[in-house]
């Protein structure tokens, strides 16, 4: 029963999938059916948060001494991500408090740290799904009349080994995978899961107490980071936040950081000195231009110009203006820019600035506001 609901991503046709949110809930509707009448579910229906009418095949229902127990398989769509496939169950039973008791079983993680959706010592079942699972279970009560509390523990065989291949290890959920879902439907290849991990990252660490952080797009500048000894053992907390560096600085506003040290490849953080937020080729890809812009200010002649355009890697570009003798002052020229562009986009709510690297060449520079920023750092170490 595969989910007609389509969105156009890169010029192509894809469809949406259900979240884990949605299969919990549908799982839970079935299995408190099961519970109360003893018939054995076919189809299974629920309206998503964002009013979305889905279904979905009942999956492996059994019925025991007080209890009843119904899976929905993950579908993620044309999102094939590391739940898809995998079957979600809830087991439902009866109890005296009048109230509905949500908990994870088996392949659920757990929360052991601060700044997540749910406690410390929670099933990692976020927000919305648990509200998505009271709705179901409440609907299904009204519909057969029946007055009681029940209990729904929700359960993913496969889901410890699942929880490998994605962030929750990094996060602090142990045991399983996550819960998830605002909507109740996955659209593929959506930006919103890197932006939401992001965020959450960030809220771990402020409610870690560090109001100071490091920002990254990715491996390389973790990398970087470790080869300089940073952040060695001022214990500043480092989040990478991918190509969508807009979002993360805007998160760090939110959340409350007082400072912000952006860390990245010159390929990635070279495109800042445009205003560029969003550093993924297919949003923008001004890498050589900006070069070139900034050696023409600086002095640099049509032939290292055309040169620079023609460059195919930033670390070409690093190598035409060194070898040019352009190298310090286009750099400079370049870290004011992203400096400028940096600290509009945080709006003085923080203080924020940029170290950039190669691979080839290292350390390349920082902005005057990130100098004074390590400074203080390496004094109160």
């Amino acid at each position: 029963m595969a989910l007609e609901r389509y969105v156009i991503a890169d010029g192509k046709r894809l469809r949406c999938g259900y979240t884990t949110g949605t299969c919990a809930a549908l799982a839970a509707g079935g299995a408190v059916r099961l519970l109360f009448t003893g018939v054995f579910p076919q189809t299974l229906h629920l309206t998503t948060p964002g009013g979305v009418a889905v279904e979905a095949a009942a999956e492996q229902p059994s019925l025991g001494q007080g209890f009843a127990c119904c899976a929905v398989r993950k579908d993620g769509g044309d999102d094939i991500d590391a739940t898809h496939g995998a079957l979600i169950f809830a087991q439902v039973s009866r109890n005296s408090s009048g109230t509905i008791h949500i908990d994870g079983g088996r392949g659920v993680g757990r929360v052991t740290r601060p700044g997540l959706d749910q406690p410390v010592g929670a099933a990692a079942i976020n927000r919305v799904p648990r509200e998505m699972i009271r709705r179901q279970v409440r609907e299904v009560l009204a519909e057969l009349g029946e007055e009681t509390g029940v209990d729904v523990v929700i359960s993913v065989p496969e889901g410890e080994e699942i929880a490998k291949r994605t962030f929750n290890p990094q996060l602090g959920i142990v045991g399983g995978i996550s819960i998830l879902g605002t909507t109740g439907i996955v659209e593929p290849m959506s930006v919103q899961a890197l932006v939401e991990t992001t965020a959450l990252e960030l809220r771990q660490a402020f409610e870690a107490g560090s109001r100071r952080v490091i920002l990254t797009p990715g491996n390389y500048g973790l990398d970087f980071l470790r080869r300089e000894g940073l952040p060695g053992k001022t214990g500043i907390p480092v989040v990478k936040c991918s190509n969508y560096i807009g979002e993360a600085l805007d998160r760090c506003g939110l959340t409350g950081f007082e400072q912000v040290l952006l860390v990245g490849h010159a390929g990635k953080l070279v495109k800042l000195a445009g205003g560029i937020m969003n550093t993924h080729s297919r949003a923008a890809d001004c890498r050589t231009e900006l070069f070139c812009t900034h050696a023409a200010v600086m002095g640099g002649g049509r032939e290292l110009c055309r040169a620079l355009l023609e460059a195919p890697t930033s670390d070409r570009c690093v190598e035409l203006l060194r070898q040019a003798g352009l190298l310090e002052p286009v750099l400079e020229s370049l870290l004011a820019a992203i400096q400028d562009h940096l600290e509009r986009r945080a709006a003085k709510k923080y203080a924020v600035g940029a170290v950039l690297f190669s691979n080839e060449y290292g350390k390349l520079g920082e902005t005057q506001k990130a100098k004074e920023i390590m400074e203080q750092w390496r004094n109160r170490r």
